[in-house]
């Protein structure tokens, strides 16, 4: 309830976390689309955690559109923030596109520059 109040209030943690709640199930009925909203919202303030989040969920098309574009873009702005895991998937979504041919340009210098952040 607690949660609830300060997501609605605009506090990016809270809306993190619920984001974080309604993609696990966890005190909420599962709801991938509802996980999404939340992470988006606290995505827009800047907050790292909730932009890698949101980065997966359109990566992989869960919940909402899959756009890979989109979420390469959210990636990359979690990963200047030194979000561990959004380097380690930026990087591999910029070798891939290196490798064989992706909506992303090919980027294997920056992919390289992220994994070696991240390690």
């Amino acid at each position: 309830r607690w949660m609830r109040l300060a997501a609605d209030h605009g506090f990016a943690d809270a809306q993190a976390s619920l984001g974080d709640s309604y993609a696990q199930g966890r005190g909420v009925p599962q709801d991938y689309s509802a996980a999404a909203r939340w992470w988006r919202l606290a995505a827009e303030q800047g907050l790292a955690r909730a932009q890698a989040s949101l980065a997966m969920y359109y990566t992989l098309g869960t919940g909402i559109p899959r756009d890979v574009s989109e979420g390469a873009r959210l990636f990359r702005l979690a990963a200047e923030q030194g979000h561990a895991g959004a380097q380690i998937n930026i990087g591999r979504l910029l070798l891939v596109a290196a490798a064989a041919g992706s909506v992303l340009p090919a980027a294997p210098g920056e992919a390289i520059r992220f994994l070696a952040q991240a390690a």
